[in-house]
């Protein structure tokens, strides 16, 4: 077992009674609760049906903290109802990048499972196959705003990140994070840093 999940045990627990936290957009859904663990078998019949290996620190996660639940957005998503999709061709240069989930393995291109409930059309996935592979990235499925990898070295360290900055009560765009000063303030939208 990784050594930082008793620490993100430790962490996730603590941050509901945090009174100068940060808000976590969607975490009305979630309420900071995970899912039950998942067997190793559950784990690996998901595995053998795409024929994928599910990065190490997240595959961890899900077998020692939690199946669903707390995480940014509106949280994990069981297992179940993550789907395979790989990230649409480079267009014209400058204009975002999407993904799709329609015959993934047709494309031949690098494999990514959307992981964590954003709304709209934003995903939040996790790479399986290729350079990117372990890593997490934000975008836009239909492409009105590019994909953002995230500088996390996997899994385990991205939600840790998300875990800190929400108990320091930072903001963060990238994470959807709203500092206790800005959720008070009744300008608090023209106080939001431009990034």
């Amino acid at each position: 077992m990784d050594p930082r999940i008793p620490r993100l045990r430790r962490k996730l627990a603590a941050i509901p009674f945090q009174p100068l936290r940060s808000h976590s957009f969607g975490e009305e859904k979630h309420e900071f609760r995970l899912g039950p663990k998942l067997p190793e078998a559950r784990v690996a019949a998901f595995e053998a049906k795409p024929h994928i290996a599910l990065p190490d620190a997240y595959r961890q996660f899900l077998t020692h903290i939690g199946g669903s639940g707390a995480a940014p957005f509106y949280g994990l998503m069981p297992l179940e109802r993550c789907s395979l999709l790989v990230m649409n061709p480079r267009g014209e240069p400058g204009t975002p990048r999407g993904f799709d989930g329609r015959n993934p393995r047709g494309h031949g291109g690098d494999l990514f499972l959307h992981i964590i409930e954003m709304g709209c059309t934003d995903v939040c996935v996790i790479a399986v196959t290729g350079p990117l592979t372990g890593r997490v990235l934000i975008g836009n499925s239909d492409g009105y705003w590019g994909p953002n990898v995230s500088s996390a070295i996997d899994f385990l360290d991205w939600y840790e990140r998300w875990l800190n900055h929400m108990s320091a009560g930072r903001d963060n765009r990238a994470l959807e994070l709203t500092s206790p000063r800005l959720r008070t303030h009744p300008n608090r939208h023209r106080l939001a840093p431009k990034i």
